[in-house]
C-alpha cells in the first residue's frame, strides 16, 4: 500500500511539473508570431484615402475605437471621439474580462512604428509582445491585402489627435493563459481585381468580418458548419439581447429571395440625407451593426459581397433578432 502511494505521489509531483512547465510556456514563449517588419507607411493622400474609406466603410475599425450613442438605433458615433478609444466589452456582455479599445488617434499610437502597428493590426501582438483579445478581428485583417493595412494605418495617422489615456485590459482565468495562444502569423492576400466579382466580394466580406457576427459561437469559437446563419447573441448593459440575421441563401430563414438590388438597398436607406437615426429606449431593439458606415460602402463593393454571400451555403435557421431584459 505504501509503494501505491508513493506511485501516486510521484505521478501528482509530475503532473504539476508538466502543468506549470506549459503554462509556463505560454506564457513566456507565446505569442510567437515573428518581429515586427520593417517598414515605412506612405502618407500619400491617396493611401490615406484608400484607409479612410476602408476604416470607415468595410473593417469599420473607427466603429469600435470611438464612442458610439446607444440612446440611437445602430450606436452612431459620437461627434468629436473619431479614434480615441476606451469603449468598455466586459463580463456583462459577454466577454471573458474586461477590454478596451485603444486610442488609435496619432496622441494613443505616437509610441509605435509602422512596422509594429502592422503585426498588431495583422497578428494582435502589441508593442511589447502581448497578445490582444480578438475583440478586433485581426485573424481577419491579417488575411488582407498588406496594402490595404497599410492604408489603414495611413490614415489613423492622419487622424485629429485626441489624448485620451486608457485603460489596461485584463482577460479573466483561464482566458489570461489561452489568449497567448490565439495570434497566429498572418497570411495575407492580394487584393481581386474588381472585375472578379466573387474572389472581390469574398475580400470585402472577409476584411468586414461578416462571418464573426453572423456565426453563433461556442466559448468565443465559430461553429464550424454554421458560418453565416445568424443567430450570435448580442448583450446589452440593460440585459437586452440582440442576434444577427441569417445571411445565407436559405429562401425561408435567410437571404435566398433577396436579389441584388434589395441587398443593396437595405443599406444605402441609411445613408439616405432624409434618415436620422431613432432614439431608443433602455429594453427596446436596437442593432449593434454600424448600418450608418457599412452604408456608406459603394454600391460596386456591396454588390460583390452579395455576389459572394451566393455562394455560401444555405442553411435553415430561424433567428429570434431580440429578446427584451
Amino acid at each position: 500500500m505504501k509503494k501505491v502511494f508513493k506511485f501516486l505521489g510521484y505521478t501528482l509531483v509530475i503532473l504539476i511539473v508538466l502543468i506549470a512547465g506549459l503554462l509556463t510556456y505560454i506564457k513566456v514563449a507565446l505569442p510567437n508570431v515573428g518581429a515586427a517588419p520593417n517598414l515605412t507607411v506612405d502618407l500619400s493622400a491617396e493611401k490615406i484615402e484608400r484607409g479612410r474609406y476602408l476604416a470607415n466603410t468595410v473593417s469599420v475599425c473607427i466603429d469600435c475605437h470611438s464612442t458610439r450613442d446607444w440612446t440611437k438605433f445602430a450606436g452612431p458615433i459620437i461627434s468629436g471621439t473619431l479614434g480615441k478609444g476606451g469603449e468598455r466589452f466586459d463580463q456583462k456582455v459577454g466577454f471573458p474580462g474586461t477590454y478596451y479599445s485603444k486610442n488609435i488617434t496619432p496622441a494613443g499610437i505616437k509610441r509605435y512604428t509602422d512596422g509594429e502597428l502592422f503585426r498588431l493590426i495583422t497578428t494582435g501582438v502589441t508593442k511589447e509582445g502581448r497578445a490582444m483579445f480578438p475583440v478586433m478581428p485581426y485573424q481577419h485583417y491579417g488575411s488582407m491585402d498588406p496594402e490595404d493595412i497599410k492604408c489603414i494605418i495611413a490614415y489613423i495617422r492622419s487622424l485629429a489627435p485626441i489624448e485620451n489615456p486608457v485603460a489596461e485590459s485584463v482577460s479573466d482565468f483561464p482566458m489570461n493563459f489561452i489568449i497567448n495562444t490565439i495570434p497566429q502569423k498572418a497570411e495575407p492576400q492580394k487584393l481581386p481585381a474588381k472585375s472578379d466579382s466573387l474572389a472581390y466580394g469574398k475580400y470585402l466580406a472577409n476584411a468586414a468580418s461578416c462571418v464573426e457576427c453572423h456565426t453563433q459561437v461556442d466559448k468565443g469559437k465559430i461553429i464550424a458548419g454554421l458560418e453565416f446563419s445568424g443567430g450570435r447573441e448580442f448583450k446589452f448593459h440593460d440585459g437586452s439581447i440582440v442576434r444577427s440575421a441569417n445571411i445565407t441563401s436559405d429562401e425561408i430563414t435567410g437571404i435566398g429571395k433577396w436579389t441584388k438590388e434589395l441587398f443593396i438597398a437595405r443599406f444605402k436607406m441609411y445613408a439616405d440625407s432624409s434618415y436620422k437615426p431613432q432614439t431608443i429606449a433602455a429594453g427596446q431593439f436596437n442593432s449593434i451593426m454600424p448600418w450608418n458606415m457599412y452604408s456608406k460602402m459603394n454600391t460596386e463593393d456591396l454588390a460583390a459581397i452579395y455576389t459572394y454571400l451566393k455562394t455560401v451555403t444555405p442553411l435553415k435557421n430561424t433567428v429570434t433578432k431580440f429578446s427584451s431584459h
